[in-house]
Order: C-alpha cells, then sequence, then structure tokens
C-alpha cells in the first residue's frame, strides 16, 4: 500500500527518555503507570498504524483471572506458591484498572465468568480447581452441567468454574483511555525498524532514548532477534453474530481450555472465537484475514450450544495476531542495557497488560516489584526451551 506526505515521520528525529514502541494494551499501560510513578518523564509510544490496531483491539474483551489454564494445571506446570502469585497477580490487574480508571469509561461489566470443561477429564479438573482456588483464598465456585446451561440459555455443555470476579470490557475503548490518561507523546503510522542501546530506527525516522520498551507482541523479534526465543505468531479469528431475539448470555464463556470463547456485547451481538486447535498449521504465523474453515466451525460451535443463535446474522469476521510464549507465561523485564522487552501474553494481554504496564514503570525508573520474577525474560523454563528447540 501506498503512503502519502502525511503518513511519514516527521520530525525526523525525536528525544525521549522513554520510548515504548507497540500502543496496545502493554504499551499503553506502561506510558499510564510511568506518568503516575515519575510524571517528569518525556514518554514518546509509537505504533505502526494506531493504538489498539493490534491483538489489543481485536479479542473478546474478556477480563479473566488466573494464568491460561486451570488452577490444578497451573499448580503442576509451574508449582503451587508460582501458581497462586500469577492468580494473584491477575486479581491486582482487575483491581488496579478498576481504582484508576472508571469501569464505565471502557464499559466494564463485573459479570464474572465461566471456564468450561469440553470434555470430563477437564471437567474433572476444574471441579478440582474450584476446591483449591477456596483453600487459597480465590472466589470460584464448580456449577454442575444442567446449572451451568440454565444459567447462560446453552445446551450441551458439561460442567464448569465461576469466578467471580471476572468481567468484560470494550478493548479498544481501554487502550485509548490509557493514552488519553498517560499524557504521552503518541506516534501513529510510526514504524520501528531496529532498536539499538538508546535508539529506536523507523521508517524516514529515530527515537533517542535513555530507555525503550519493546512492546510489539509478536514481532518483537524482528526489533530484537533474541526474542524469537520467547515468542512466536499465531492467528485468532472471530465472529460476530447478530441474533433474531437477543440472547441472553450474562458472563463470558471460555471453554475446551480456552480455545472456544463467546460473550454478548453491548449491541445485542454474540462475539465467538476460537477453533484454532483444529487448524493449528493454517493458524500459526502472520497470515492475516479469515478461513472459510475455520469460521464455519465457529458458527457451528456457537449454534450446537446456543438455540438463540439459529439463524442468526453474521454481522463481521475478522482476526488478529497473538504472541505466544513457550511456557504460557509473558516475557517482562530487561533485556539489555536500557532494553526491556514484554511480549509473549499467550492471548491474555487484557488479563495481565495493565499491571504488567505498573511492573514495566517501576523497573524502568529504578522501583523494585515483587512480581518482577514472575516474567523475567532469563527464568530457567524459557533458556530450557530455548535450549531444546
Amino acid at each position: 500500500m501506498t503512503r502519502s506526505v502525511w503518513h511519514t515521520a516527521s520530525p525526523a528525529r525525536l528525544e525521549a527518555d522513554v520510548c515504548i514502541v507497540g500502543a496496545g494494551i502493554l504499551g499503553c499501560s506502561t506510558a499510564f503507570w510511568l506518568r503516575r510513578v515519575a510524571p517528569a518523564l518525556r514518554v514518546t509510544v509509537l505504533d505502526a498504524r494506531w493504538p489498539a490496531w493490534g491483538a489489543s483491539g481485536r479479542n473478546a474483551g474478556f477480563l479473566l483471572q488466573g494464568a491460561v489454564t486451570d488452577y490444578v494445571t497451573d499448580i503442576e506446570l509451574y508449582g503451587l506458591d508460582r501458581a497462586r502469585r500469577l492468580r494473584r497477580f491477575t486479581h491486582e490487574n482487575r483491581d488496579r484498572l478498576l481504582d484508576e480508571i472508571p469501569g464505565a469509561a471502557f464499559r466494564f461489566v463485573p459479570s464474572g465468568s465461566l471456564t468450561v470443561a469440553g470434555d470430563g477429564a477437564e471437567e474433572e479438573r476444574l471441579r478440582r480447581s474450584a476446591g483449591r482456588m477456596r483453600e487459597d483464598g480465590f472466589a470460584g465456585s464448580f456449577l454442575e452441567s444442567d446449572a451451568l446451561n440454565a444459567r447462560i440459555g446453552s445446551v450441551g455443555f458439561l460442567g464448569g468454574l465461576f469466578t467471580e470476579t471476572g468481567g468484560m470490557l470494550d478493548p479498544f475503548e481501554l487502550v485509548n483511555q490509557l493514552v488519553a490518561r498517560s499524557g504521552a507523546l503518541v506516534r501513529r503510522n510510526h514504524r520501528a525498524v531496529a532498536v539499538h542501546q538508546g535508539r529506536v530506527v523507523g521508517d524516514g525516522f529515530e527515537v533517542r532514548a535513555d530507555q525503550i520498551v519493546i512492546a510489539a507482541g509478536p514481532w518483537a523479534p524482528d526489533l530484537w532477534p533474541a526474542a524469537a526465543a520467547w515468542v512466536e505468531p499465531h492467528r485468532a479469528q472471530m465472529l460476530a453474530l447478530k441474533p433474531r431475539v437477543p440472547a441472553r448470555i450474562p458472563a463470558p464463556v471460555y471453554s475446551h481450555e480456552g480455545y472456544y470463547y463467546l460473550r454478548s456485547d453491548y449491541d445485542g451481538r454474540v462475539l465467538v472465537g476460537g477453533a484454532r486447535h483444529r487448524h493449528r498449521t493454517e493458524e500459526a504465523g502472520f497470515l492475516e484475514g479469515t478461513s472459510v474453515k475455520l469460521q464455519a466451525d465457529l458458527e457451528a460451535y456457537a449454534h450446537a450450544h446456543f438455540p438463540s443463535l439459529a439463524g442468526a446474522e453474521v454481522v463481521r469476521r475478522w482476526s488478529g495476531i497473538m504472541g505466544f510464549s513457550p511456557d504460557g507465561l509473558p516475557v517482562v523485564g530487561p533485556v539489555g542495557d536500557g532494553i526491556w522487552m514484554a511480549t509473549g501474553f499467550t492471548g491474555h494481554g487484557m488479563a495481565y497488560g495493565f499491571r504488567a504496564g505498573q511492573l514495566l514503570a517501576r523497573g524502568l525508573t529504578g522501583a523494585v516489584d515483587e512480581a518482577g520474577d514472575l516474567f523475567a525474560p532469563d527464568r530457567p523454563e524459557l533458556t530450557a526451551h530455548a535450549a531444546s528447540a
């Protein structure tokens, strides 16, 4: 696509104390928190397109609690102490977000959230997770199949876990609220092509900065090649259905280990996403657009479980590129002299992002964050994955 003179960078050289590459939930949360902790800093945010153009503005708008798996599996994967800390981190993410910004500003709905089993083994893990969560002080209750289906007007679902502290939001509005409240200089249509110590080089421009944050999601390796060991791209597809009669789905549904997800939105539509596991080869990489087969799977899933969606019109289809890490956890922390990384959020950027931005802002200003080791780039798990790759 061609570019007009208005799309080129001007001025050619910028100066900043902190330059953030990527205006998604991570980059904009970091800018927001920098204004809180060090308002005198000059902060510049660059984006190849504009805020929330990427995955941050293309997801379903779930504010989930916990890591990417159920709590029992988290304990098995990461150990009890780390699993507790991860879940606590996502609770802090929600609570601090609502403390700082009125929920109405980004259409937050305190609906709770439902994690629904795709098979008997997952159902048993969710049942056990509810018990372990209560033991560790986290709110959660297991719903048997009949009670769950009655609650959301569905059929055929197995049991699931209801988490009272989950919710729904408008991710595009959230990111733009962060931009507006950050006071940062946001440069749209500024694609960075290289990061060096003290400078970011782009197409026709350069930013000199004492510290740089690479918050470019799955594109991070383009700017910092070592990140290729920490993140790989995967496409996520969604669609929006407009039912003839408004569907009553009071909470977001995250089912089949997260491979399907669904919610009602503010305009009476039902948003459906997932099915990536049925098309793994095609969905790996940076391919944009949508595919006929996967979109058909999404429609089939919605129709199979929600009779109210029979005959619903598909009013929108779209996709976004997510960054997945080897161990399912984000990479957040320093990677070089004055260079910081935030990538690999594995489809859970909204669950981690605001609190992760605070973690980065504290690190950038020399403060210590108690969660700093949770997502460290040099953690042994990532080193082991990189060595075996």
